[in-house]
């Protein structure tokens, strides 16, 4: 099951978020190749966060997935959560940092 969990210290109201959930889910499940059922996104606004010293918009994210990534895969995920976070939220793709783990399974 591909995990996204997301922080930011924007405050983001119930319309937002149900926003960039239904487009996070959606990137992620295409850009991935797995269905959306399978596909959770976390959410965490209003989260304290510095990020070069400054409180400015900022977010960082991690991605928990078996299998499924890759560099050209993280790199795509990577652009399409940035694009969301910042039409969303105002989140400068420069301010956004994302994790990724390619959990094995054995």
């Amino acid at each position: 099951m591909p995990t996204l969990n997301i922080y930011t210290n924007v405050p983001v109201d119930a319309v937002v978020t149900s926003d960039i959930l239904k487009d996070a889910t959606k990137a992620l499940a295409k850009i991935i190749g797995k269905p959306e059922s399978y596909v959770m996104i976390l959410l965490n606004g209003g989260v304290p966060i510095a990020f070069a010293g400054s409180e400015e918009p900022a977010a960082y994210g991690e991605l928990i997935s078996i299998g499924g990534l890759n560099p050209s895969v993280n790199g795509k995920l990577s652009s399409a959560i940035a694009d969301i976070l910042e039409t969303k939220l105002s989140v400068d793709s420069s301010r956004f940092y994302i994790k990724f783990y390619d959990v094995q399974v054995g």
